[in-house]
Formats: C-alpha cells, sequence, structure tokens
C-alpha cells in the first residue's frame, strides 16, 4: 500500500494544529496541503500560525503555503482532514463531496445522518464497512470529543448496561481558543454547555449500535447526561455511573477495561494507544495534571455496589477526542484497504 495524500482544512486551529503536530514524520501519511481563513492564505504556514501546541512547528510544515478551502485547492489529495467550526463545515464539506473528494471531519453537522458513519476506531471501526457500497466520494464524521471519551470504557461494558448517568467536567479547550472568557471561567463551574448533553446522549446510542449502508439501528439504552465547564486547560472528565443488567463482580469489570484491545491495537497502527483503556489504582486518579495520556483513555474510582458500577474517565479532548482519531481513522481505512 503507498502513501495516503492529505490536506488539512482549519489547520491554524487548536485542533488543526495537533493533526498538523500528529503527522510529523508519519510512516504513510503525507500532507501536502494546508488551508486556512481567507487571510491567512497565500501565507506559510510558520509565519501565520499562532503556535499553542507543545514544541515548535513542525520543520516540514513552516514553508507550506495555506491554500483556500474550494475544492480546486484539494484535487489532487487521497483525503481532507476537517478540522473546521461548525458553522463554516457544513457548506465547505458539502462542496468538497460534490467534487468528488474525500471528508473525514471533526465538525458536528451529519454526525448523525443515518448513512454518514460516525467513527471511534476502537469502538466501531467496523461502521467503515459500509463505505465499501459507496460510489463516489465518502464522508466520515468524528464523535464529539467528550463522547469519543466516554464511548471507550463504554465499549467492554456495553453488554452489561441497562442504563447511563453521566455528569461531564469539560475543560476550556473544548470550547475553542476564543470560544471562552477568562472572567467566565476563573474560578468557577459553568453547570451547562449548550447542545452537549444532546449530543452525547445520541452520539454513544449511534457507535454503540449497528450500522447498515441504509442506516443505523441505535444502542438504544437511556443515557442521561449532565455537561459542565470547569477551568481546566486541556483534558475532559466523566463520572460515569451505569445501571447493570445483574450484579457483577467488580474485579471482573477492571479486568475487562484492562484487557480491552480493538482493531487498532491488533493492527499496530502507528498512532493506536497500546493500551486504550488505563486503569489507575490510585485513590485520586484519574487526574488531568497527572494522568492526561494523547490517546488512551485514564480509569479510575471504579466501584461496583450491586448492580451499579461507578468509573471515573479522563481523555484529551484535542487529541483523542479530535485530531488523533482522525488520523487514526484515516489508518485504520488504510489497513481495510478503504482507501
Amino acid at each position: 500500500m503507498g502513501r495516503v495524500r492529505i490536506s488539512i482544512l482549519g489547520s491554524t486551529g487548536l485542533v488543526g494544529q495537533w493533526m498538523v503536530k500528529l503527522l510529523d514524520n508519519h510512516p504513510f501519511i503525507e500532507v501536502v496541503k494546508l488551508s486556512a481563513s481567507p487571510g491567512k492564505v497565500g501565507r506559510r504556514y510558520g509565519d501565520a500560525v499562532s503556535w499553542f501546541v507543545p514544541g515548535d512547528v513542525p520543520e516540514y510544515a513552516r514553508d507550506i503555503v495555506l491554500v483556500s478551502t474550494d475544492p480546486s485547492d484539494h484535487k489532487d489529495v487521497d483525503v481532507v482532514l476537517s478540522a473546521l467550526p461548525n458553522e463554516v463545515a457544513i457548506s465547505v464539506e458539502r462542496k468538497l463531496l460534490e467534487s468528488g473528494i474525500n471528508v473525514i471531519s471533526n465538525a458536528a453537522p451529519e454526525r448523525l445522518n443515518p448513512r454518514v458513519p460516525l467513527i471511534n476506531p476502537e469502538v466501531n471501526w467496523d461502521h467503515l464497512e459500509v463505505l465499501r457500497e459507496v460510489k463516489g466520494s465518502w464522508l466520515v464524521k468524528n464523535p464529539n470529543c467528550t463522547a469519543a471519551i466516554i464511548s471507550i470504557p463504554i465499549k467492554p461494558l456495553q453488554e452489561l448496561i441497562e442504563e447511563l448517568h453521566i455528569v461531564t467536567l469539560q475543560s476550556v479547550s473544548g470550547a475553542g481558543y476564543l470560544g471562552l472568557s477568562y472572567l467566565a471561567i476563573d474560578g468557577n463551574v459553568i453547570p451547562f454547555i449548550k447542545g452537549e448533553e444532546e449530543k452525547i446522549e445520541a452520539e454513544l446510542n449511534k457507535m454503540l449500535g449497528k450500522q447498515s449502508r441504509d442506516g443505523y439501528e441505535p444502542w438504544n439504552r437511556p443515557i442521561y447526561v449532565t455537561a459542565t465547564r470547569v477551568p481546566v486547560k486541556y483534558g475532559h472528565m466523566a463520572v460515569i455511573h451505569a445501571v447493570l443488567r445483574e450484579p457483577v463482580d467488580q474485579d471482573s469489570v477492571i479486568n475487562r477495561l484492562r484487557s480491552f484491545r480493538s482493531l487498532p491495537q491488533e493492527a499496530g497502527l502507528p498512532t493506536a494507544p497500546r493500551e486504550p483503556i488505563r486503569v489507575i489504582n490510585r485513590v485520586d486518579a484519574p487526574q488531568p495534571a497527572r494522568d492526561l495520556d494523547p490517546m488512551a483513555i485514564s480509569v479510575g474510582r471504579v466501584l461496583v455496589r450491586g448492580n451499579v458500577l461507578r468509573m471515573v474517565a479522563l481523555g484529551d479532548n484535542l487529541v483523542r477526542g479530535a485530531a488523533g482519531a482522525s488520523i487514526l481513522t484515516l489508518e485504520v481505512m488504510r489497513h481495510l484497504k478503504l482507501l
């Protein structure tokens, strides 16, 4: 299999920057185009970007001249990775698809379209198989960053679960660099994020369900979500209470979490974490300041009482929940020979 040539839309934003960083020296994905807002088109990436990701701008990207989002600027790539804001993505991605260009997107529009796979690679890589029946260009969506994080520790337990009760503690970076003012969040917790609770419920039910070319059959479990914003820069946490079908031994739950592996691990894909779920035994774990992993989910406070399971999950909202998930999905597609 040859190299996969890609372009990145929204390359100067937080998620786009992580895509640029993660693809530095990738063994088979080559970044050939970088796109940004109209005011930056024509400038070198290294001059136009305000770099917030740890480390320096990768050398390979510095001299790439930024192009527009117009399909004419992306005709010679295999796949476009989109890190565009929701309000921009819907029209831009539609034009790309109409021009025969394949898209993997982080943006919310079309996530619940019955014919569009919503993919978190370890959770439902098999939903990608429907693309074998697609003639022409295709669209694949990443889930909401919090749903991406929560779905991983739920996956090895889903057959045991009757319903879920979830409280999220989401970092300010989830709102984008300019998405939340310092005065609003400093020393504060905001117990509401517009649209977030509905997204998490619907997207978990889609990812954990079954996908066919004509639509999807949802997991169809009751999911109750309270989404909060907390004054932490990076990392989304979820306190999860699961009502189980019957009492289960706590050690068996921990073993299921620790032993969970999926196709990305079995195939040894470059961006896949060796252990997708890290169960941490410390009584005060997981913490964003101590336990945040780029692609694995850190889980702690596992407790089973009767038929109720409690656990706390933590994941990187910019990498696992966005940029890294896009890249890993692309790696899975290449492995499945869908490109």
